[in-house]
Formats: structure tokens, C-alpha cells, sequence
């Protein structure tokens, strides 16, 4: 560990130097990835000062103690044992900042909603998932788009696929794929029964075009009128477009745009995702199970969650959590939620690296 932290220290004063240099800040890219990882390595630095100075205060305690007596030396004391537990937090803290960051973690994120099993109820729990996540993305300043949508006649949706850019988004939310299942009584049950639903979610880091090469000669790209209830230009234009992937056999549909340009250039941004998602799987089953960890896979088929709506309770499977104030989560205080599940994967890759 003390290596890796050198290592880190030594790395942030030469970044230091780095983006002092005008020319850096003329090739954008390099410029955004360098001011990440000076951002992160800042962290590091900070927490190492900080630990620093926290030895020192104990030393000083420690020889005010030998030399006090009294009330002085109880004071002393107390002060001592305040100051042990800043010092074990903070060494804490830095124990997750030294893991090794995933590189996908500072990606933008496109992530999918389809309903499930149970009709129109699970159609609108997709529409009250995408509220959610739309609303978590408020609070944390981030933008999101709508990249397609199948609405239902009750105002559900039967899929919903949109975009989410910021920092760090794919590490906040990249736990959420899987399958969340719903125990409620439905708008549309007379007689007050709870009927459990279910909606698979996936999230998909968003890959930029340098990072998947795609031909042109590899796509067949149809265009068509779009559909739905009452969408934009429903058949009047010839506006929706579907682009297939022929090696893969990857097809994106979009339609809610007015423009066939838009929609095209839309449906090539899930495309890529869709595509570097398979190759990131392939990459990830190749990785040692070092880098398994007890939050899941991040299959789409693996049940992740329940929403019970009478109990007002919200449980995790895959840690084992269970939060009683659903009804906060669903209006986008979920900062809890994700924050222990990516606590628990840090704290499955520190055993594995400590084994």
C-alpha cells in the first residue's frame, strides 16, 4: 500500500508540473483526462496532509499527557482519543482511494428501462424508475436526454432509453443493472390485491467514436414513420430509423426525434454503447476474480431489487440492504443507496487484494 501511495504522490507533482504547460490544454482530450487524474491524485494528497498532520497532533497529545497531571491530562487524554478516530477515518478514506479506479468509472452513461413481466403496472414502474433516476441526476448536476421512448396509453413505458453525463456517473449508477421487481397494489386493480412486477434496467458506459471502430460498410440502416400514441410526427414523416449491426446483429430503434438526422445520430450513440458493453463483458470474464465482487455482475437477468410500496421498504439482494423510506428514494434521494453499494465493492476488492 505504501507503494502504490508513493507512487501516487510522485505521479501528482509531475501532473502538477504538466498542466502548466500551454500546449497541454490545446489537445482537449488529453486535456480532460489529465485534469481527471489530477483531480483524483489531489484527493490522495489531501488525505495524505491531512493524515500527516493528525500524527503529529497525537504525538504532541502524547507528550503533553507525560508531562500534565489533573484535569489537564483527562483532557488530554480525551482529546487524544478524538484525535485517534479523525486519524482511523481518514486512513480509512484513503484505503478507497488507493484502490485501483476502473476506467470506465469517469464515463457518461446511457442506460435502458424496459418493462417486464406485468403489463401496464410494470410499464408504469418504468416511467416511476426513470423518474427516479432523472431526478438523483438533478441533484447531483448532471444532464440527462431522452434517446427513445415507448410510451403506453396510461403514461408508462414499455422502454425508455436516455443519457446521463457528468462526473463520475458511470461509477454512481453502473450497480443498477439487473432485474427490479415491484410488490404493489396497481392503479388498474379494483380490488386491492398487491401484484409483484418487474423491470430490467442495463447501463451501459458510453463510448466515445474514437474508442469503437464501426464501418460504415457493417450497418443497415432503414427508415420508417414512427409510432406510438400520440408521438411526435406519428405517421406523417418518415422520421424513426433503425440501424443494425450486421457482424453482431445489434439493431437500435429511435423515433422521438422529428428529424431522421437526429434520430440516426441518436441510434449511433446507443449503438456504440450497446457494442463496447459486449466487448467490455468479453474484456471482464478474461479479468481475474479478483475483480468479482459480491454486488453482481451487472447481468440484466439478475434479480438486483424489490420495491415493496405497502411496506414502504426498498431492499437490495445483493448486500443484503434494506431501507424503509421508499418513498424518498423514488423522488430521487438514493444518494444512500448507490453510496453502499459502491462501499461494499470497495470493500470486497480491498479483501481480495489483502488475500
Amino acid at each position: 500500500m505504501n507503494e502504490r501511495l508513493d507512487s501516487f504522490l510522485k505521479r501528482y507533482d509531475e501532473i502538477k508540473l504538466l498542466i502548466e504547460d500551454p500546449a497541454l490544454i490545446k489537445n482537449q482530450n488529453m486535456y480532460r483526462e489529465t485534469m481527471r487524474e489530477f483531480s483524483r491524485l489531489a484527493e490522495i494528497s489531501e488525505s495524505q496532509t491531512e493524515i500527516e498532520n493528525l500524527i503529529t497532533q497525537a504525538a504532541d497529545m502524547k507528550a503533553l499527557i507525560q508531562e500534565e497531571d489533573g484535569d489537564m491530562k483527562e483532557l488530554a487524554k480525551e482529546e487524544l482519543r478524538a484525535i485517534e478516530t479523525r486519524l482511523s477515518d481518514a486512513q480509512d478514506k484513503q484505503k478507497f482511494l488507493l484502490i485501483p479506479r476502473d476506467p470506465l468509472d469517469g464515463k457518461n452513461i446511457i442506460m435502458e428501462i424496459r418493462a417486464g413481466t406485468g403489463g401496464d403496472e410494470a410499464a408504469l414502474f418504468a416511467a416511476e424508475l426513470f423518474r427516479m433516476y432523472s431526478r438523483f441526476a438533478e441533484t447531483k448536476s448532471w444532464k440527462f436526454e431522452i434517446m427513445n421512448s415507448n410510451e403506453t396509453e396510461l403514461g408508462g413505458y414499455k422502454e425508455i432509453v436516455f443519457s446521463i453525463s457528468g462526473s463520475n456517473v458511470y461509477e454512481n449508477l453502473r450497480y443498477e443493472s439487473g432485474v427490479h421487481r415491484v410488490q404493489r397494489v396497481p392503479v388498474t386493480e379494483s380490488s386491492g390485491r398487491i401484484h409483484t412486477s418487474a423491470v430490467t434496467v442495463a447501463v451501459l458506459p458510453e463510448a466515445d467514436e474514437t474508442e469503437i471502430d464501426i464501418k460504415p460498410e457493417d450497418l443497415r440502416i432503414d427508415v420508417m414513420r414512427a409510432g406510438g400514441p400520440g408521438g411526435q410526427c406519428v405517421n406523417t414523416t418518415d422520421s424513426a430509423v433503425r440501424i443494425t449491426h450486421l457482424p453482431s446483429g445489434v439493431a437500435v430503434h429511435c423515433q422521438d426525434e422529428k428529424s431522421q438526422i437526429k434520430n440516426k445520430a441518436k441510434a449511433m450513440r446507443i449503438l456504440r454503447a450497446r457494442i463496447y458493453e459486449i466487448e467490455e463483458a468479453k474484456a471482464h470474464a478474461e479479468r481475474s476474480e479478483a475483480r468479482k465482487n459480491q454486488v453482481g455482475s451487472g447481468d440484466r437477468s439478475e434479480r438486483i431489487r424489490t420495491y415493496n410500496f405497502p411496506q414502504n421498504r426498498l431492499t437490495d439482494h445483493r448486500i443484503n440492504l434494506t431501507l424503509y423510506k421508499l418513498d424518498l428514494i423514488m423522488q430521487g434521494d438514493a444518494a444512500a443507496l448507490f453510496d453502499a453499494l459502491k462501499l461494499s465493492a470497495h470493500e470486497e476488492i480491498l479483501k481480495a487484494s489483502a488475500s
